[in-house]
C-alpha cells in the first residue's frame, strides 16, 4: 500500500469496534462450547436424576446435547434472514447496537442455568448465540465495505475473517484448564459472551452510520458528509463522497430489493449464483473434516492426550495468523488470486491428506506428515476462501441489492453449516480417510468456477464492478444468439 491508502486512524477503530461484537462473537460461540461438553453433559444427567430420580438414556442425553450445539446453527439461520431488513431499517450500526441484545441475554440464560437446574436455558441460550450470530455475520460486513476507501476496501474488509479467527482462538484459549476449562468453571465460560458485547455497546456509538446508507437510503447529505470527514479526514472526504454519488444518481427511482427480487433479476444471476457457490464451498471444503482429523492426527503423532488442547489452540493461532496474513495480500494481488490459489492448494492437501492417513501405519514419518497437512490445509484455507468469500458478496452488488444478497449468501452459509454437521458423521463412516476425495472435487469445481467466472474487483468502485458483470452478460447473450443465427442459416 501507498502512504495514500494507509487507512485513517478512526477508520481503523470503527472496524475493530464493528468487529468485536459481530463476526468476534460469530467465530467465539462455534469454539467455546468444545471445552465444556463432559461437564455440561454430567450437569444435564444430575438435573435429569434429580426431576425424575432415575438416570437419563445415553441416546436421551446425546440428543440434549446435540440440540444445545446445534440450536447455534439454527438461530444464526434466523439471524441472516433478519439480518439484511434490519440493516435496511436501523441502518447498520444501528443494526449492529441492537444486535448485541441477543448475546447479552444469551449469556444471563446459559450463566444461571446451572444455578437455576434449568438445561432447557442453554438450549435457549444457544439459540440467542446464533440470532447474534447471523445478524453480525450478515450486517458486520455490510458496515465494512460501506466505511472502507475504494483503494483499501478489500483489507478492512478483512476485518471480518480476522476477528472470526480471533474468535476462534480466544474461544480455544478461554477453554484451557488453567482459564475457564475446569468442571465447576462453564456456566462462567460460557457467559463470557457478554464482554464483546458490552465492549461494543462502549465503543461503537462514538463511530459513524455507514456514508453510502446515509446519503443513498436515507438522503442525509450533511450526514454522509459529517461521516466521511471523521473517517477519512478532510484530504479524502471529496472522492469518496463522489464515489457514493455517482451509485446514488445510477440507483436513482430504485428501493431496496427484498431477496425474492433478486432470483428474478436477470442481471444479478451470475453475481447470485458466485455468491451461492462461494457460501456453500466456504462449508463443503473439508475444513470441517481436518479438524476431525485433528485430535487423531496428533495422538498419533505421540502428543498425550491431556497436550491436545493446546495443539488445537495452535490450528487457532494458524487461521487466525493467516486471515492477517491475507489482509495483508489482498490489495496487492487481488481476489481472484487468493482465492483460487486456495481452493488449489487445498485441493493438492486432500490428497496428500489421504495419502499419509491411508499409510499411517506404514512408517513412523507418516503422522508428522499428516500434521503438516493439517496445517498446510487450514493455511490455505485461511490465505483464500476464509478471507475472500465475504468480500466479494459485498463487491459484486450495488446498495439497493446488497443487504438482500447478504440475506441470501447468509442462509445458505446456515444451511450448508447445518446440513454439514447433520452429514459429515456418515460421510467419515462410510469413506473414511477417501471422505477427502470428495473435498478434492468440490475445491476443484469451486476453483475452476472462479477462474473462469468471476472478474478481479480490486481497486474497482462497485458501479464498475456492476458494469463489467453487465458487459459480460451482454456477450454471453450476444455470443448465444449468435450461434443460434448460426445454427439456423445452417438448417437453411
Amino acid at each position: 500500500m501507498s502512504l495514500t491508502e494507509v487507512p485513517s486512524k478512526p477508520l481503523l477503530l470503527a472496524v475493530c469496534a464493528a468487529c468485536i461484537g459481530g463476526t468476534f462473537q460469530y467465530g467465539y460461540n462455534i469454539s467455546v462450547i468444545n471445552a465444556p461438553t463432559q461437564p455440561v453433559q454430567n450437569f444435564i444427567n444430575q438435573t435429569w436424576r434429580e426431576r425424575y430420580q432415575t438416570g437419563i438414556s445415553e441416546d436421551v442425553l446425546t440428543l440434549l446435547w446435540s440440540t444445545i450445539v446445534s440450536m447455534f446453527t439454527l438461530g444464526g439461520f434466523v439471524g441472516a434472514m433478519i439480518g439484511g431488513t434490519l440493516s435496511v431499517k436501523l441502518g447498520r450500526k444501528g443494526t449492529l447496537l441492537t444486535n448485541n441484545i441477543f448475546a447479552l441475554l444469551a449469556a444471563l440464560l446459559m450463566g444461571l442455568s446451572h444455578s437455576a437446574g434449568l438445561f432447557e436455558l442453554l438450549i435457549i441460550g444457544r439459540l440467542l448465540t446464533g440470532i447474534n450470530a447471523g445478524i453480525g455475520l450478515c450486517v458486520q460486513p455490510l458496515y465494512l465495505a460501506e466505511i472502507a476507501p475504494t483503494a483499501i476496501r478489500g483489507a478492512m474488509g478483512m476485518g471480518t475473517s480476522v476477528f472470526i479467527t480471533g474468535g476462534i482462538l480466544t474461544g480455544q484459549v478461554m477453554g484451557l484448564k488453567e482459564l475457564l476449562g475446569r468442571e465447576e468453571h462453564w456456566p462462567i465460560l460460557l457467559s463470557t459472551t457478554c464482554i464483546p458485547a458490552f465492549l461494543q455497546l462502549l465503543i461503537l456509538p462514538w463511530f459513524p452510520e455507514s456514508p453510502r446508507y446515509l446519503l443513498i437510503d436515507k438522503g442525509d447529505d450533511e450526514g454522509c458528509k459529517k461521516a466521511l470527514k471523521q473517517l477519512h479526514g478532510m484530504a479524502a472526504c471529496d472522492g469518496e463522497r463522489e464515489d457514493i454519488e455517482k451509485e446514488k444518481n445510477n440507483l436513482a427511482g430504485f428501493q431496496a430489493k427484498k431477496p425474492w427480487e433478486l432470483f428474478t433479476d436477470r442481471s444479478l444471476r451470475w453475481q447470485l449464483l458466485t455468491v451461492v457457490v462461494l457460501n456453500i464451498a466456504q462449508q463443503l471444503n473439508g475444513l470441517n473434516a481436518i479438524y476431525f482429523y485433528a485430535g487423531y492426527v496428533f495422538k498419533q503423532s505421540g502428543i498425550p492426550d491431556d497436550k491436545i488442547p493446546y495443539a488445537t489452540v495452535g490450528t487457532g493461532a494458524c487461521e487466525c495468523i493467516t486471515a492477517l496474513t491475507c489482509g495483508m495480500l489482498i490489495e496487492c494481488l487481488g481476489r481472484k488470486v487468493l482465492i483460487t490459489g486456495g481452493y488449489t492448494l487445498m485441493g493438492i492437501c486432500c490428497i496428500l491428506f489421504t495419502l499419509t492417513l491411508t499409510f499411517q501405519e506404514a512408517s513412523p514419518v507418516f503422522p508428522y506428515l499428516s500434521m503438516v497437512c493439517v496445517f498446510a490445509f487450514i493455511l490455505s484455507f485461511g490465505l483464500g476462501p476464509g478471507g475472500v468469500t465475504n468480500i466479494l458478496t459485498t463487491e459484486l452488488f450495488t446498495q439497493n441489492a446488497r443487504p438482500a444478497a447478504y440475506m441470501i449468501a447468509g442462509s445458505v452459509n446456515w444451511l450448508s453449516f447445518f446440513s454439514i454437521g447433520m452429514i459429515f458423521p456418515f460421510i467419515v463412516l462410510g469413506l473414511k480417510q477417501y471422505c477427502f476425495l470428495v473435498f478434492l472435487v468440490v475445491c476443484c469445481l469451486v476453483g475452476a468456477y472462479i477462474c473462469l467466472v468471476v472478474p478481479e474487483t480490486k481497486n474497482k468502485t462497485f458501479l464498475e464492478i456492476q458494469n463489467e458483470f453487465l458487459s459480460s452478460n451482454k456477450r454471453k447473450v450476444g455470443s448465444c444468439d449468435g450461434a443460434g443465427s448460426t445454427l439456423l442459416s445452417t438448417s437453411i
